[in-house]
């Protein structure tokens, strides 16, 4: 090299250098000013809106956000002070009634099925989220007119409201088991678009729900928005009406081959079987501990507004627990995560101990004070935790019955949960706690604590991928992709774009 250009190059290496210092510390500047921080989820909406279809990302904030979350809420705090105040049962007795409640979930792959392999009038998904808020606001009104009715008459319109929702989760779970496979570095952000949409909803529910439920009684809210979903999202419509029969009864044929192959690989059996395991022996205690906080005389006697209150600071701790999913842990291994969520998940139980021993007034802390602090631990770690699973479930769809496939391994965590209920209901009765006796609640927590922490000896059942791999055999992903319906459903995702194009749009953002 000439001995010039040398000399060019080696002045010139020291402003380049400093250049790109400039401008890396600029950068950072700019990452952390009030500004970037506020308008970053703007941004990060935007790019969702950009690769996914702007209606999906419609679709997520009416069902996540109000129907599972606003409406999901006041069914919550209406369906406790209901049992409680307006028929006078007993906790143990109310934890089973509300476990017929995950009766529509439990039966969400024949609502999946439904919505993969049914069409209406050309349509695969509008007509289902008609249907399913129609169901929901019939069952509201009678609930909210009929006043006090036979038990018997009151669950079923109770359980026609969870119908309600259960119907509209299947049909976008659909759609965003679908997207999370044609790109999969957007699974984890989809995830967390619906945890903060059903955290936001349940934030604005919980806050107003204590004053509603004080003034009006038990009231729920019918999910009207569900109906508005059904004609505005965007969905082509199919010209081969006259096949539909017939590819109905193909589609059905080749779904549950599918789902009957996909299910007994080891990379999808053993996961399954955690999710149920560690939701099912998480026994669930919420009536006893409801019935407790309320009673004047045993309790704290929280108010109605208060425990209104209560579940808002819980929703907006989940909103917490969304945000460090999305920044810190999104990119975690399943197995570690998890690992680590449930010890957490297991050591936050005992907050609910100390709470109902009172200990809490031993070491001078009051009973609202800490009884909040209980609420936002619990929350945060409950998402953290629940987060990975569903990702882990939409890891394990396969192409073309991508609906069916999510609400079969989302019908098994909703045994899980009606387990969960039933066997706290369970040992509530067999340790004679009702009504206006507390003595052994205690007792019924402890066992509850026992059975999270035992949960870890079953980790190994989930796999160590990263949370963008693919984890089941390529064959079996897209062998009924092809077989299958047309998929000329909903528009989702743009077909030009790819994972490795939407990683670097992510990275930029």
């Amino acid at each position: 090299m000439d001995p010039l250009e040398t000399r060019e190059l080696v002045e010139k290496s020291p402003t380049d250098s400093s250049r790109k210092d400039d401008c890396q510390s600029s950068e950072t500047c700019s990452r952390t000013s009030p500004l970037y921080i506020l308008m970053e989820p703007f941004q990060w909406l935007q790019m969702l809106s950009s690769q996914l279809n702007p209606t999906f990302i419609f679709g997520v904030a009416v069902v996540y956000g109000f129907s599972q979350g606003l409406s999901g809420s006041f069914f919550k705090v209406v369906t406790d002070y209901y049992w409680k105040d307006v028929q006078k049962v007993q906790p143990s007795a109310v934890q089973l009634y509300m476990g017929l409640y995950y009766i529509p979930w439990v039966m969400k792959p024949i609502w999946g099925l439904f919505t993969d392999v049914f069409p209406v009038r050309g349509y695969k998904r509008r007509p289902y989220f008609i249907v399913a808020g129609v169901l929901g606001c019939v069952s509201a009104l009678m609930i909210a007119l009929l006043g006090k009715v036979p038990i018997a008459v009151a669950l079923s319109c109770l359980i026609g409201i969870t119908a309600g929702v259960a119907i509209a989760d299947v049909t976008i779970d659909a759609c965003i088991a679908k997207n999370s496979i044609e790109i999969r570095a957007l699974a984890p952000d989809m995830q967390s678009l619906c945890g903060f949409c059903s955290s936001l909803g349940a934030l604005i529910g919980y806050s107003s729900s204590g004053f509603f439920v004080h003034h009006l009684g038990p009231q729920a809210v019918p999910p009207a928005l569900l109906i508005v979903l059904g004609f505005v999202i965007y969905e082509v419509r199919s010209t081969s009406l006259q096949s539909e029969k017939k590819k109905a009864v193909e589609g059905l044929q080749i779904a549950l081959r599918g789902m009957s192959k996909t299910i007994k690989l080891p990379q999808v059996w053993k996961p399954s079987l955690y999710m149920y395991l560690s939701l099912a022996l998480s026994i669930s205690t919420h009536e006893g501990h409801f019935y407790w906080y309320t009673d004047p005389k045993a309790g704290p006697a929280f108010s109605q507004e208060f425990v209104g209150i209560i579940y808002a600071v819980g929703a907006l701790a989940s909103i917490a627990g969304v945000l460090i999913y999305q920044k810190a842990l999104k990119n975690c291994p399943f197995r570690s995560l998890i690992l680590y969520a449930q010890l957490l998940y297991g050591m936050s139980g005992m907050l609910d101990l100390t709470f109902v021993l009172r200990w809490n007034l031993a070491l001078g802390v009051p009973d609202y004070f800490f009884v909040i602090a209980e609420e936002c631990v619990t929350r945060i770690i409950s998402r953290i935790r629940w987060m990975p699973m569903i990702v882990l479930s939409t890891r394990l769809c396969p192409l073309g019955i991508e609906g069916t496939f999510f609400a079969l391994l989302m019908c098994i965590d909703s045994l899980g949960s009606l387990s969960s209920k039933w066997g706290g209901g369970v040992l509530l009765h067999l340790f004679h706690v009702t009504r206006t006796d507390f003595t052994n609640l205690w007792l019924v927590i402890l066992i509850r604590n026992f059975l999270r922490f035992a949960t870890l000896g079953l980790i190994f059942l989930v796999p160590r991928g990263d949370q963008a791999d693919s984890l089941i055999p390529s064959d079996i992903l897209t062998a009924n992709s092809a077989a299958s319906l047309d998929d000329d459903g909903l528009e989702l995702v743009p077909v030009k774009e790819t994972s490795e194009e939407v990683q670097l749009l992510i990275d930029e953002k």
